[in-house]
């Protein structure tokens, strides 16, 4: 499977590196692509670096005003003109998305598969991985939209919630047929 992965670039805490560094080794035993930002930088080359040293494949999409961050020596880097093109790059070549812990950037990239889904747009499934319990108020927040009519498909639908990394790899490759 080419997997995507939205997550932050910055330097972290152990509780967020160390649920990343696993999911990424899992990946990359599981014979799988990374699909990711590119960055060389924080989370990032901690999921990279795990997937790497895993036997797995990178396919990065960096975009050109952080081109001097992209990670030297992947499988495939495509460099996009701009955030929006690597949004529509990265969805393109994934099967399916696992959004890590992030900010800004990785929440609009969250909402943006969330609403391909909703409209129909795409049927990839999608994992949130909510390590350290990151996402709990995104996850109320997506209950109440249900539960008030915001939603017009179910949100078990647009997207699983996975506490550990063992458990997101496993809803894809299930979701997917892969095993």
């Amino acid at each position: 499977m080419n997997i995507c992965v939205f997550l932050s670039a910055a330097d972290l805490d152990d509780r967020y590196t160390r649920p990343a560094r696993e999911f990424a080794r899992l990946l990359g035993k599981g014979g799988h692509t990374l699909v990711w930002g590119g960055s060389d930088v924080g989370l990032m080359k901690v999921v990279a670096d795990g997937v790497e040293e895993a036997g797995g494949r990178l396919l990065g999409v960096s975009v050109e005003f952080l081109a001097a961050k992209a990670r030297p020596g992947v499988d495939e880097m495509v460099v996009a003109k701009d955030l929006a093109e690597r949004k529509r790059l990265l969805l393109e070549k994934a099967d399916a998305v696992v959004i890590m812990v992030g900010g800004t950037g990785t929440l609009d990239e969250a909402t943006e598969i969330l609403e391909l889904k909703k409209h129909g747009h795409t049927e990839k499934p999608v994992v949130l991985l909510n390590t350290a319990g990151f996402y709990d108020g995104l996850k109320e927040q997506f209950r109440r939209m249900g539960d008030e009519g915001f939603l017009p498909r179910p949100l078990t639908e647009l997207v699983f919630f996975a506490e550990e990394p063992v458990g997101a790899l496993a809803y894809l490759e299930e979701s997917l047929g892969v095993a």
